[in-house]
């Protein structure tokens, strides 16, 4: 498996293998990879960690700059909840339509409605 540098785009040299087989990192990379990591883990893409890691080593970059970065995020997600519950209305909605579940795919009102067109 190739490493892959996210701040360039570039494939990174593979570290050395230790006689265990496991690859022998720094404590750097580990850290670096535990930010990764992190920073995914609340929801932040590759590109976006890449703006991020390079803000960590740019020395005109400032806190302020980072917390621009998390409000962006932050309005990210803001919108996707608005469209997740916006999803869950329609889906309850359309889930009341079923008065028959025992009746024919051909007469479920639920599939109708999903081929009718969006209003």
């Amino acid at each position: 498996m190739k490493l892959f540098d996210i701040t360039n785009g570039e494939d990174c040299p593979n570290p050395p293998r230790r006689e265990s087989g496991y690859r022998q990192v720094s404590q750097k990379d580990v850290e670096r990879i535990r930010f990764i990591k992190h920073a995914q883990s609340i929801g932040f893409t590759l590109n976006e960690i890449a703006e991020l890691l390079s803000l960590k080593v740019e020395t005109e970059a400032t806190c302020g700059d980072v917390t621009k970065r998390i409000n962006d995020k932050l309005n990210d997600i803001k919108s996707k909840i608005i469209t997740l519950v916006q999803m869950k209305k329609t889906l309850m909605k359309l889930k009341t339509e079923c008065k028959m579940p025992n009746a024919s795919s051909e007469e479920c009102p639920i599939l109708e409605s999903l081929n009718a067109e969006l209003e």
